[in-house]
């Protein structure tokens, strides 16, 4: 599908939609013997409505420490991209909390805006999926949210490295020396491919996540027999553009390789960092490169499309 009407769509949409409702808190991940400490947002759905919140230069609608509405829902983690932010995908977060999940995203440690120390070393590449292991695990044990979440129910979103992450979740194996993903040899992790300086443990699978949406994902898996175990429904998304490692082509391969066809959509006009949160003013002018799209692309329009398709497709596949 390729999204090119997605402007008459979004003002349909923005005709009729409200404020959304969603209860947003801070928690921690305590450290243990698979690896740091994570930080972690949660939205979950909520009967008051929401309100601005400022997080630094970023602005989220939401409630905190707002009673949890529903029973049995479903859990949606999400996975941001290279040098990214839990707060990447608010308002993908603060929609599907409307619609009755529960969403978790962290930042990925030595990955993320406030901590990149090891984001151009190999080593993150095999701890991501494991930091959403653990979040997991957490959510459905010892969170103050366990007893509101069905397990049975657990979709997964990422963007970008993100996508990488899910991928591998879902039981895909990348091929570091894949030639087809651009790798300028400054990058750390250039180097240490190049030289096969590959960390030798195993990377995590989880059978428990049932439904993926990936957004430009990172993609190390050039071939058929890289993807063949992977089963689960997938919505996956393309930019034109393409831009920081992603090319559009390899979002393309990867849809041709999957063993099931996934739900495609290719996006007119947009660059990579067009699946980020429209950007607040205060974002806008702290970090431009990640806030400002092609010449005629409206990302707020878009992302009313984007985030009802993702929306739609957890709702009948976590639900129905």
């Amino acid at each position: 599908m390729h999204v090119r009407t997605f402007f008459v769509a979004a003002w349909l949409t923005m005709v009729v939609s409200c404020a959304h409702a969603a209860g947003l808190e801070k928690i921690v991940v305590p450290a243990d013997e698979h690896g740091p400490e994570l930080q972690a947002f949660v939205w979950t759905p909520c009967d008051i409505k929401a309100s601005p919140i400022s997080l630094g230069p970023i602005s989220v609608l939401g409630v905190k420490g707002c009673p949890v509405v529903g029973d049995r829902l479903p859990l949606i983690v999400i996975s941001h991209g290279h040098g990214g932010s839990a707060l990447g995908h608010h308002d993908t977060a603060e929609t599907l909390a409307d619609a009755g999940f529960v969403i978790a995203a962290i930042n990925h440690p030595g990955d993320n805006y406030a901590d990149p120390s090891r984001a151009g070393d190999i080593s993150v590449m095999v701890e991501r999926p494991t930091d959403i292991k653990r979040l997991i695990d957490f959510m459905l044990s010892r969170s103050t949210y366990a007893e509101k979440i069905d397990a049975q129910r657990i979709g997964f979103f990422g963007f970008s490295r993100g996508g990488y992450t899910g991928l591998v979740l879902a039981g895909a194996k990348p091929d570091f020396h894949d030639p087809s993903v651009p790798c300028p040899e400054p990058a750390p992790i250039c180097g240490e491919i190049r030289r096969n300086e590959l960390p030798m443990q195993p990377l995590s699978q989880d059978n428990r996540i049932k439904a993926f949406v990936l957004a430009d994902p990172l993609s190390f898996f050039a071939t058929k027999q890289s993807l063949i175990v992977v089963q689960q429904p997938i919505q996956l998304w393309a930019s034109q553009h393409g831009g920081d490692g992603v090319l559009p082509q390899n979002v393309a391969v990867l849809a041709e390789n999957l063993p099931k066809r996934p739900e495609y959509h290719s996006v007119a006009g947009a660059a990579h960092f067009a699946f980020l949160a429209p950007c607040s003013p205060a974002l806008m002018s702290s970090v431009p490169a990640i806030c400002v799209d092609g010449e005629g692309f409206d990302r707020l329009a878009f992302h009313h499309v984007f985030n009802d398709q993702i929306k739609a497709f957890f709702s009948h596949v976590l639900r129905d």
